[in-house]
């Protein structure tokens, strides 16, 4: 009977922890600010608590809501309140501008130059000097403005105007038609079969993912053992 129960409140856990996730929204996964960490580890230890909660699960379930309700309003607050995002998040430091590094901003912020100097290698900077600002987010991610000469060349200062990218259509996945994608570009199943017969395939089985951009060209990836 107690395994019955384990498993009820296992299932209860990891579908209350989806929808309060849901409810969070990608946030919760990608860039995490103070409040969104520490949300994120409450929540989770106590789905941990609740699925082997047999006797009161409803305790631990409430808190679950009661965090997801809380994290929600404060995100409402934040975006209504621009200026409590500075008390909630916090405010980026600048950690090092046009050569010079900041140690009472680095103290602040709980790093060290070992730490910073890692930071900056994960960016690919090796060479302090071609960094103009480094900025210390309330995320705790480092954003680093090089200077200009050491900036890669873009298409506007070679004066070059290529066309607009465009992201591809997925018309063939695992060997199976996608028919709506095909629909939806005005294309179908004959025009496929012609172009998988140019390229040297005989069916679309062949095939582990095709990809149709704006011009109609067909790029196709065949499946592969290995």
């Amino acid at each position: 009977m107690d395994i019955v129960k384990v498993i009820l409140t296992s299932l209860l856990s990891v579908i209350s922890l989806f929808i309060i996730a849901k409810i969070l929204g990608h946030k919760q996964v990608a860039q995490l600010d103070f409040f969104d960490y520490i949300t994120g580890i409450t929540i989770g230890s106590i789905a941990a608590e609740l699925a082997t909660e047999l006797e009161k699960p409803w305790k631990p379930l409430i808190a679950m809501i009661i965090y997801g309700i809380a994290a929600v309003c404060l995100s409402i607050l934040t975006n209504k309140l621009p200026r409590s995002r500075k008390f909630i998040n916090g405010t980026p430091t600048i950690l090092m501008n046009d050569g010079k590094l900041y140690r009472k901003n680095l103290k602040k912020s709980k790093l060290d130059l070992s730490e910073f100097m890692m930071l900056c290698r994960e960016q690919g900077y090796f060479d302090l000097n071609e960094i103009q600002t480094a900025v210390f987010e309330h995320n705790g991610k480092l954003t680093i403005l090089p200077y200009s000469a050491n900036r890669p060349a873009t298409p506007a200062d070679l004066q070059l105007h290529p066309e607009p990218a465009c992201i591809n259509t997925e018309v063939i996945m695992d060997g199976r038609i996608m028919d709506a994608n095909l629909k939806k570009m005005g294309l179908d199943t004959t025009w496929l079969d012609r172009q998988l017969k140019a390229q040297g395939y005989r069916n679309a089985k062949e095939i582990f993912l095709g990809l149709c951009d704006k011009n109609n060209k067909l790029s196709l990836f065949a499946n592969e053992e290995g």
